[in-house]
């Protein structure tokens, strides 16, 4: 506590020579002025002293014949005193503590953890969507109803923390381990449902677990066609309809469809070739924007550049919206090639396990197909002709009209 009221007054550390320097230390006492640190050099004493001791000190120096002079000065007022005279440094160091103040009022990064099915892009987006984002004011933040509304959009996520550290946003979260499933097609409908087509094919199988089937195995079939009637027709006696129940047509149904599918792929290809030069820009970026510190143009017509940036930060999470790095910018030159026979079997190799991935990502099975590759100096062309087989079926609601029960007028006796 000493210590620091000796800063706030000031002090300095002050050499004394002469004859009677023990006698100087000994009138110091006599008069209340306190010194300390003293240091014994042989030919002269160092001790420190209070500013309003050493102005009290003249007349004692003068009484004993010794001289006194100042080796270093301590606490706030020389500090004040030499801030004064540099007012540029003054002003920046008022203006940096302002603009500090402001800063950390803002939202500048933000971190989210515990996401693994969903991604943190997606996450992103959604918060945009809420008006959460980089940029924004801390006090527009409402952490109750953004962990509430991460909650009731995603059923994924079963528990969220939002919290605010210095400038950076933190989402904490946890994803159900188990999914749900909807079990809002089990549900009975009181109007019913029909399985249609979504594209012409022929029946190639088909089992019914509930409805009335409208086609058989080998039937040829329009898109839109009804296979699975949700309507169950009730008989009376005569064999008319008495009415209809209702039901949600369930079957198990694969359509059988002819595709043509046609790939190109041309021998001659552009390469891309780095020359080995590249330059290396340096580059600084306040938000969105982003400023090259280069004197000249880029002196490459053609060239790829990959950027390094970090984002300045002054502790763990208090970040502002600078950002620092460097662009290399690398020259390369566009030369004209031809694939190799090895190559061009490859590459035709590929894109043909391209379009079985895409067919076996929709569900759709090969039955038949017939591949045929055509070849000449400029380009090679596959043409595929396949019996594709697939449930090519969707829920729709019932078209046909529950029957009016027509009431038998009274027979009147005359």
């Amino acid at each position: 506590m000493l210590h620091w009221i000796q800063y706030f007054k000031g002090y300095v550390t002050i050499k004394v020579w002469g004859y009677s320097a023990e006698r100087l230390l000994n009138l110091c006492g006599n008069h209340d002025i306190l010194v300390w640190n003293i240091k014994d050099h042989g030919d002269y004493h160092t001790m420190n002293i209070s500013v309003q001791g050493f102005f009290a000190l003249k007349p004692l120096l003068k009484k004993t014949g010794t001289r006194a002079a100042v080796l270093q000065r301590y606490g706030l007022p020389f500090f004040v005193s030499k801030m004064c005279k540099r007012k540029i440094f003054v002003i920046g160091l008022i203006g940096c503590m302002l603009f500090w103040i402001l800063t950390s009022g803002y939202i500048w990064n933000i971190k989210i953890d515990g996401n693994f099915a969903l991604t943190e892009d997606v996450l992103l987006d959604y918060l945009e969507e809420q008006g959460v984002h980089t940029a924004m004011k801390k006090s527009r933040l409402k952490i109750e109803d953004l962990e509430r509304s991460l909650r009731e959009d995603y059923d994924l996520i079963t528990w969220t923390s939002v919290q605010v550290e210095g400038t950076t946003l933190l989402i904490h979260i946890k994803e159900n381990e188990m999914p749900k499933y909807d079990q809002s097609s089990q549900l009975q409908t009181k109007e019913g449902m029909d399985l249609v087509a979504t594209r012409a094919g022929t029946v190639s199988y088909i089992i019914t677990r509930s409805g009335v089937p409208q086609v058989s195995t080998g039937d040829t079939v329009e898109q839109g066609a009804v296979l699975v009637s949700g309507a169950v027709p009730v008989y009376n006696e005569d064999t008319t309809v008495r009415k209809y129940q209702f039901v949600q047509a369930d079957a198990d149904i694969i359509l059988r469809y002819g595709e043509d599918i046609s790939v190109e792929q041309s021998v001659s290809y552009e390469e891309k070739r780095y020359t080995g030069e590249e330059k290396k820009v340096y580059v600084l970026g306040a938000g969105d924007r982003e400023w090259s510190l280069r004197l000249r143009k880029i002196p490459y017509q053609a060239y790829d550049s990959s950027v390094e940036k970090k984002q300045v930060k002054l502790l763990e999470h208090l970040y502002l919206p600078f950002s620092y790095g460097h662009k290399t910018i690398r020259e390369y030159e566009i030369t004209q090639q031809k694939h190799s026979e090895e190559e061009m079997k490859t590459l035709m190799q590929e894109e043909w396990d391209k379009i079985i991935s895409t067919l076996e990502e929709k569900g759709v099975q090969i039955a038949e197909k017939n591949v045929t590759i055509k070849k000449n100096d400029k380009k090679w062309v596959l043409t595929a002709h396949m019996q594709l087989e697939e449930s090519a079926v969707k829920l729709v609601p019932t078209s046909i009209e529950p029957v009016v029960q027509e009431t038998p007028e009274e027979e009147t006796t005359e």
